[in-house]
């Protein structure tokens, strides 16, 4: 067959300055035009009577009809256009396109299958189109009997990689094969995690953990795998082991430090989503824990990305590990000639009447200080939603505090200062 389709490729050029040539480039526009019809036409049917409650096979078989029709077509009209021409015309570009319309419709199925199998892989739907190039150029070269010499050429190229030198072609084979192996190894690792947030009563870090060593796990044993398959010798890369080692030692400890400080605090529960928690300057509530980094989303939708090694090495202060309820403290200074118990009820009546206060505990005013103004008091409530912020709150409560003392006299003193001049001269 690969001599058949070697003349079919050598009869191509010499027939370039044919009148058959003509025909038949008329006759494939003629077929890929018809094919791009029917492909318009299947779409638009098939988006007119989308169904967004469908099954996982149905939705795939329908998508998958939207991504091979036009290979599928435009096979079906290049045979027909070469059974008819034929008796009169030499066909070898029709039958050059019939093979390679045919792989083009198995690469698309396949590659469409395999990005709704790997649905969370997002580098596979971003590089779809230059896999399915590469694919289809391969088979192609095949088709046209070319690429048995360069795979030929590509094996006499070696490079000088540890005591056993590799050629190119070994190592686009590992490369081919590795892939294959880690895209097995994903889909393994999406169906166990699947089973695994299944298990509703384990503990949503413990699930992240595991989900993520497993994907680890499998990665490395894909390529361990995979490069014997081929003939590499595992110990011809000790030489990348070891400066992989120095690497880590040295400009990757950090990275290695943080990897490292995720599986801790994912494995100890001490930070879980949704917590509210402060490292240094930022504070927010935890929307995000990998084993890199974790995001931080403040009130006002900033979103601080804080290296786990932070979170290890130094304090956080977290307001909802244990228990969500937590008390703020308000300041407030009044006259010394207020009458004081009737500010500090006036206080905690001021808390007590906004909903987000908790009545148990109740709200509690103290007496700190007698200042140099003023009595400084100190309103104390709980509320158990910190995630909603203190600001608002804060400001809701200083209102009614102050209203309420306008209304029953209560002074809130500004500094004052006397001036008292003791003695004068006269010019």
């Amino acid at each position: 067959m690969d001599n058949d389709l070697s003349l079919i490729w050598k009869d191509f050029f010499t027939q370039l300055q044919h009148p058959d040539t003509i025909w038949q480039l008329l006759a494939l526009a003629i077929a890929l035009g018809l094919a791009k019809v029917i492909e318009g036409f299947v779409r638009e049917r098939v988006a007119a009577h989308a169904m967004p409650n469908l099954g996982f096979a149905k939705k795939i078989g329908r998508g998958s009809l939207k991504r091979v029709i036009f290979p599928i077509a435009a096979l079906v009209f290049v045979a027909g256009m070469r059974w008819l021409i034929k008796p009169v015309v030499h066909t070898p570009i029709l039958s050059l396109a019939l093979p390679l319309l045919g792989s083009m419709a198995i690469i698309r199925l396949v590659f469409y299958i395999l990005r709704h199998s790997f649905s969370q892989a997002q580098w596979l739907a971003n590089f779809e189109l230059i896999f399915s190039a590469i694919a289809w150029s391969v088979v192609a070269l095949h088709i046209l009997g070319i690429l048995p010499e360069m795979i030929e050429f590509l094996d006499s190229i070696t490079l000088p990689i540890g005591k056993n030198p590799l050629s190119v072609w070994q190592i686009l084979q590992g490369l081919v094969t590795v892939a294959a192996t880690l895209l097995i190894a994903l889909w393994l690792s999406n169906t166990f995690e699947a089973r695994l947030n299944s298990a509703t009563d384990m503990d949503t870090s413990l699930r992240m953990v595991l989900i993520r060593i497993l994907r680890a796990v499998l990665a490395i044993l894909a390529i361990l795998i995979a490069l014997p398959l081929v003939g590499i010798n595992l110990t011809t890369l000790s030489v990348f082991g070891g400066a992989l080692g120095v690497g880590l030692g040295f400009g990757l400890q950090k990275i290695a430090s943080n990897y490292v400080s995720g599986f801790i605090i994912l494995l100890d529960h001490s930070i879980r989503l949704g917590n509210i928690i402060s490292v240094g300057d930022d504070r927010g509530q935890v929307t995000r824990i990998t084993t890199r980094f974790t995001v931080l989303r403040s009130l006002t939708g900033i979103e601080a990305i804080v290296p786990n090694e932070q979170l290890i090495s130094s304090v956080v202060r977290n307001e909802s590990y244990t228990d969500r309820q937590v008390r703020v403290a308000l300041p407030v200074q009044v006259g010394y000639d207020s009458d004081l118990e009737l500010a500090m009820r006036l206080l905690a009546e001021s808390a007590d009447a906004q909903p987000r206060v908790m009545k148990t505990p109740a709200a509690d005013v103290f007496v700190k200080e007698f200042a140099d103004s003023g009595i400084n008091l100190e309103l104390g409530f709980w509320i158990a939603d910190p995630e909603n912020g203190f600001g608002k709150l804060r400001s809701d409560i200083n209102l009614a505090i102050w209203h309420a003392f306008k209304q029953n006299g209560i002074q809130i003193p500004y500094p004052q200062r006397e001036i008292r001049i003791l003695g004068e001269k006269n010019g």
